[in-house]
């Protein structure tokens, strides 16, 4: 996906922004609990 089609995704759906999916390596992260997000990614 292209930064224009994330872009245009977000500003027309902006429960996006709360409900985050975060997927790097072999991590799969949903919502934002910031424990598990410093868990996980710090």
């Amino acid at each position: 996906m292209s930064d224009d089609e994330q872009l245009h995704l977000l500003a027309t759906n902006g429960m996006l922004a709360k409900r985050p999916l975060v997927i790097k390596d072999d991590i799969v992260l949903i919502g934002f609990k910031e424990d598990e997000w410093d868990k996980k990614l710090c």
